[in-house]
Order: structure tokens, then sequence, then C-alpha cells
């Protein structure tokens, strides 16, 4: 169960990856009209126009999407099938058809109908469309059906179960509206301190990768919340009642001080606290780290190198990104993201007419940087934590120095390096990534050999007996690519 919640987890990163796009599309456009936000210049329209196809379409891309990253191996037909899902849901469970299948006059028809194109119902039709594509995607027809045999067979089954996924809906949807719903106005009457809780757990849940699960329900409309697609829809929001200035963006704003700022700091202590003959390395390894976290937001090689050898040390983490998520929602200083909290989607955000004054999340970031650095300085020196740098000499490279890992290696060469400490050829399963992790099933866990991946890799997890990921970063994609191709050969 909990490998399955995780594989959905992976799998809502594909749609979510499509955000940075219309981010950066919006941005533009924004820019070149900050005043009329499209209506005095067509140029800036067509940007944000363009910008709005990908949000405003946001239920059927993770329809799509989570349909191709839960298949076995990500082929388009799961995605088609996911397409057929939630076309046949959506079709069947409008309010017109709800009406002329209950024989009822239009307006005695639940109001959740009337919104059951939304993220949730994407996210379930692309499950159930994964689930039916790694069932019947090898099923072998009749001779005189054989055409449709196989994956040709998979949109065909998808549309049948979906007519009575449908039916089931038509009577349970509107209850499970009314509680969503429910949900989504609980978290926002808690206001900020609503966003310091999500914030807190954001941040606990990524050592075992759930985390993508809870963030659909505060950045996407599963609850009603819808906090990126609302904040990026910039005017248009404002003016369809969807978003509030100085309100929309509060699940997001506060990230930025810990991964432009606070984590940087963190790294420093870091530098600092390494032993001398360590320091040089980690310097190297914690500068590019911090470097890629205050630029796009990617935090987990920095995460990953202390979550595990200094728990402490990342439960204060999630406890100092929740009070930062609470400050800028108090204060209303707001700035939202397609991709991640960094400077580059802080910049695009900058002319949106829902980011009210942004600029203090810098000046929060820097006391924020202060802060990391000063208590995790301390905390590592008072109860002598084995941060990067500062592992006993028996855990550390055979010169007694940290290595400096695969980072100038070619991806192949990764490759190459990783089997055999993956168990080798005959240990590996399954291969499949995310957005920074190589994802793996393999058939024991246990002789692989963790102390070597982490002198090379950020780091290494093993949430369940089966299954491993190893962190490797935003270009885990060619690695995997590499490695299936190493795996195959052999």
């Amino acid at each position: 169960m909990f490998n399955y919640l995780q594989r959905i987890g992976k799998s809502l990163m594909v749609p979510v990856a499509v955000l940075p796009a219309a981010a950066i599309l919006l941005g533009i456009g924004y820019w070149i009209d900050p005043n009329g936000w499209g209506g005095g210049s067509p140029v800036a329209a067509f940007f944000i126009k363009a910008g709005g196809s990908i949000i405003d379409n946001m239920p059927i891309l993770f329809a799509i999407g989570v349909a191709f990253g839960m298949s076995k191996d990500r082929n388009g037909a799961a995605a088609l099938a996911g397409l057929v899902a939630f076309l046949v849901v959506t079709t069947l469970l409008a309010p017109a058809t709800v009406a002329m299948i209950q024989s009822k006059p239009a307006e005695q028809v639940p109001a959740g109908f009337a919104k059951i194109n939304n993220q949730f119902i994407g996210i379930l039709c692309g499950v159930i469309a994964g689930g039916l594509y790694n069932k019947f995607a090898e099923v072998k027809l009749p001779e005189f059906l054989a055409f449709f045999s196989g994956r040709r067979f998979v949109p065909i089954i998808t549309s049948v179960v979906m007519m009575v996924v449908s039916f089931i809906l038509m009577v349970i949807w509107p209850a499970i509206y009314g509680g969503l719903v429910s949900f989504g106005e609980a978290i926002i009457s808690l206001g900020p301190i609503g966003a310091g809780i999500y914030g807190f757990f954001n941040r606990l849940l990524i050592p075992v990768g759930l985390h993508h699960a809870l963030n659909s329900v505060f950045w996407f409309d599963v609850a009603g919340i819808n906090d990126i697609p609302n904040f990026l829809g910039g005017q248009a929001s404002i003016d369809a009642g969807t978003a509030t200035v100085g309100v929309t963006g509060m699940y997001q704003a506060g990230f930025f001080p810990i991964m432009m700022f606070g984590l940087v700091g963190a790294c420093l202590a870091f530098i600092k606290n390494a032993k001398p003959e360590n320091k040089n390395k980690i310097k190297s390894i914690m500068l590019a780290a911090a470097f890629a976290s205050f630029f796009t937001g990617v935090t987990e090689p920095i995460e990953f190198s202390f979550m595990f050898v200094a728990p402490v040390l990342y439960l204060i983490h999630a406890l100092l990104t929740c009070i930062s998520l609470i400050i800028s929602a108090s204060f209303k200083w707001m700035a939202g993201f397609g991709f991640s909290a960094g400077f580059i989607d802080l910049l695009l955000s900058t002319k949106n007419p829902l980011a009210t004054n942004w600029y203090m999340l810098i000046i929060q970031g820097i006391v924020f940087f202060a802060l990391y650095f000063v208590i995790f300085d301390f905390a590592i020196r008072k109860f002598n934590l084995k941060t990067p740098g500062r592992e006993d000499d028996a855990d550390d490279a055979e010169d007694g120095e940290v290595s400096v890992g695969a980072s100038n290696k070619s991806y192949a060469d990764k490759a190459i390096l990783l089997l055999p400490l993956l168990g080798g050829i005959e240990n590996i399963v399954d291969i499949d990534n995310c957005a920074t992790r190589l994802r793996l099933e393999v058939k024991d866990n246990t002789i692989i050999n963790d102390a070597e991946i982490k002198k090379s890799f950020p780091g290494v997890l093993k949430p369940g007996k089966t299954s491993v990921q190893v962190i490797v970063g935003t270009d885990v994609q060619f690695l995997a690519d590499e490695f299936k191709k190493l795996v195959k050969k052999e």
C-alpha cells in the first residue's frame, strides 16, 4: 500500500512538470503589460492566454499525466487511456447529463456536478487508467479480434470501466465533493496557521516521497484551495472571484525564504563545521547544492545530506518552514511559483497582480539565512552531529576525505558505478524516476551498499523491503535512461 501511494505521488509530478511553462508565459505577459494584464498589449495578451491554456486545463493534464506515470512502461497508450477515462466521466457527470439520466430538472442537480471538471477527478481517472493499462496491456483476444489486442484494448476497457465508475460517482460524488469543500474551507479558515501546518508536513513527508500528494491538496483544486493556478491566473482569477489579493499564494510564498536563503545558511554551517581535511570538498558540494536551491528551489540534495544523519536538524528545518509560511501569510507578503520557490520563479511572479510586497520575502529570507546558520551551527557543535564532512573516520572515504562523488562522470559512467552497488543486474526488478530520484524495485534491498552510494549521490532511501530510491537531482532522467540501457544490455 505504501509503495502504491508513492507511485501515485511520483506520477503527480508528470503533469506538475508542465507548470514552469505556464509560469514563464504568464510571467512574460505580466512583465510586458504590468498594469493592463494583457488588456493594453496584444503581445502580452498572447503570452498570458498561452499560459492560461495550461493552467485552465490542469484537470485533463492530471488525468493524462498520472495515467502515463502510473503505467509500468510509460507508454503513450496509458496516456490515451487517461484521456478517455476523463472524457467519459466528465461527460456522463456533466449537470445536463445527470439531469437527463435522473429525469429531474437541471436546477435540482447537486452543485458538485457543476465542478466535476477538477484535479481530483483528473487524478482519480489517471490512477484507474494507469492500473487498467498495467493489467490489460498484454491481453490477447481471439484471432478475429486480434487487432484490438494488447495496448489497443486498454482504451476500450477503460471506457467501459469508467462508465461503471461514473454511475458510482453519480451517487457518491455529492458527498465526496462536500467533504473536500469542507476540508478546504476548514484549512482556509485557519488562515496563516493552516499555511504553517501545511509547510511543516510538506517537509516531513519528503523522506518518504508523499509530499507530492499533500501538495496536490493545497496547490490544486482537490479540496477547493487551488493556490498555484489561482495565483498564476493573475487578474483573470481576481475578476473571476477565485483569487484574493493578499491571500492567494499563502501556500507558496513562505517557501521562498527557506529555499533561497535558509537552506543556503544550513550549507554554510555544514562547511564551517566540516573536518579540516574535508572542508574543501564539502565546500564544493554544498555550494553547488546551495546554488541550485537559491536559483531553482531544488532542495533535496541539501535535505538528504542531513535528514538521516541529523534528524533533529531536519525537524528544526520543518519547524522553521512552518514559521516562515505563517509569517509571510500573516503579513500578506505574497509570491508564487510554477516549479519551486527559487529566484527564477520569484522574478517571474513579481509583476503578477497577486504578488503583494514580494520584496519583503527577500528581507525575511535574509533573517532566515541567519537563523539557519546560527541554529544549525550551534546544534552541530553542541550535539556533535555527523553532518556532511563530520563523519567518523570509518565512514569516510578510504583516503580520509569525503568523495566528490560522481559529479564529473558521464551518465553512462554513473550508471556503471551504481549498478553493482545496487546488488547487480540480478537484483533489479524495475527502474523508474521522478523529479529528482531514481526509483527502483529490487528483489532484496538488504544487499545494497548504502555507504558507497552516498559517496557519489546525495542520498539513498529504502521505503519498502523491495524499494530503493537514489537521490540524484533534477538531471535524474538522463541517469535513469542510461541505467535502463545498461540493464538491458547486461
